[in-house]
């Protein structure tokens, strides 16, 4: 070989570079670490500002980068976010987060006493839903994913029949046929949970383009996780949202944690949640989720743009998921014990009744007899709801009922088998009479 083409060769492009390597994400928290969250970054309250409804989504890209936030350190609020909601409004949503609290402190000694086989707190994330709920009209349709009970709270729905769904039993309007906590209520606008993660995005955006070519006025919205974000249904679902400017709200529920996956494995580490509707044209935010006062603005706004056929909105809400995700996860196992504690946002609960507080509209007192009262209201739902049945005390619902709520016609090879199962149960009869 000829010493000048050697040479050539060994000047291949890329042959004196390192090698390629990936980047594992990696929580900046293990069992026990001390925890500090200074690299969270929480601007002042009031320091965002608040864009016409009828804006273009490029006019504010910054927004999907910051963080709306309206009550400040001084339990005051701030800035062109603030609702401004009159006391009484305020007392109300208060109330209603105290209450899915309770509900869900009540629904965990439950499952850990063996009444039920699972349940999943939202504690932390109260104002999520049950703000957003108070912003959207009544008959507005959401599309929740398994944190969202507060919705439900939020809209008086009756404690008894959620504590049913729970326990499957005789008064479950599902006759048991969704896991615990996969609540339905058309009635109240909400729709069907769904175990599979993401599925409620396109189903929120079909439901909102068929209210807007019906020439109706009802919008749609829509919670999920953010580690629901990395699922091929989040990006359909913004895709037809944004072609057609759907009426819908897109919430992506930022509590850091999707089961034991930190929320980098999902992107976090790169940019925000928010930041993702840049890239598809549509309208995106970065709110305090612990914040009731900015879920709600954050909330309004988005509606009055989807009610005006300014299309959907993407808004992050950033907050943390204080406890396990669900009982059947212990997260003392993949993340520090002192996080809770150490998160800069606080609890959503008291930063609302220190508000309150503040404005002379509210006092300790009053919130601790408030508790007392609604404890008290969740032990006496549970106790209508336990006389219905409970997990373990027999079959609650018929044997037929397997066949309905699930077809609107029922299949021929259903009814064969339908007919077939009434046949072995009258067979087993007459022979349990001839005994």
């Amino acid at each position: 070989m000829d010493e000048r083409q050697g040479d050539s060769l060994n000047q291949v492009p890329g042959r004196n570079l390192p090698p390629l390597r990936l980047h594992v994400p990696e929580p900046r928290f293990r069992p026990g670490d001390q925890v500090d969250f200074v690299e969270v970054a929480v601007p002042p309250a009031g320091a965002q500002p608040r864009p016409d409804p009828a804006a273009a989504a490029a006019e504010f890209t910054e927004l999907a980068y910051t963080l709306v936030r309206v009550l400040g350190e001084d339990h005051q609020a701030h800035g062109p976010w603030d609702p401004k909601l009159p006391p009484e409004t305020l007392r109300r949503m208060l109330r209603a987060m105290a209450l899915t609290r309770a509900y869900d402190e009540r629904m965990f000694r439950a499952q850990r006493q063996g009444k039920t086989s699972f349940y999943m707190k939202c504690t932390g994330e109260e104002a999520v839903a049950v703000a957003a709920a108070f912003a959207l009209d009544r008959d507005d349709m959401c599309f929740p994913s398994y944190r969202q009970q507060g919705l439900l709270i939020a809209r008086g729905w009756s404690l008894v029949d959620m504590m049913n769904q729970v326990y499957s039993n005789r008064a479950d309007r599902l006759q048991g046929k969704q896991l615990p906590i996969m609540y339905s209520a058309k009635e109240a606008g909400f729709f069907s949970i769904s175990g599979n993660l993401t599925t409620q995005y396109p189903q929120a955006v079909g439901w909102a383009m068929a209210s807007a070519a019906k020439g109706d006025t009802r919008i749609a919205a829509t919670w999920c996780g953010d580690g629901s974000t990395a699922e091929g249904d989040f990006h359909s679902a913004c895709t037809f949202a944004s072609v057609y400017r759907a009426p819908v709200i897109l919430n992506v529920v930022n509590n850091q944690w999707a089961i034991s996956s930190f929320s980098g494995f999902a992107g976090a580490e790169a940019t925000t949640f928010a930041a993702r509707a840049v890239g598809y044209g549509i309208a995106g935010l970065r709110v305090d989720g612990n914040d009731a006062l900015a879920v709600y603005a954050a909330t309004a706004w988005a509606a009055e743009r989807a009610r005006t056929n300014q299309g959907p909105t993407l808004i992050e809400l950033f907050t943390y998921r204080a406890e396990g995700h669900s009982t059947s996860d212990d997260p003392t196992a993949y993340r520090s014990a002192a996080e809770p504690n150490a998160w800069p946002l606080g609890d959503p609960v008291r930063r609302l009744k220190d508000h309150l507080i503040a404005l002379g509209e509210w006092d300790e007192a009053r919130h601790a007899a408030q508790d007392v009262e609604l404890a008290e209201l969740v032990k006496a739902s549970q106790k209508e709801a336990e006389a219905n049945g409970i997990l373990g005390h027999g079959l609650h619902q018929p044997f037929e009922t397997m066949f309905e709520g699930v077809f609107e016609q029922l299949p021929w090879h259903l009814q064969e088998q339908r007919e077939q199962m009434r046949a072995e149960e009258e067979a087993s009869g007459r022979f349990w009479k001839a005994k």
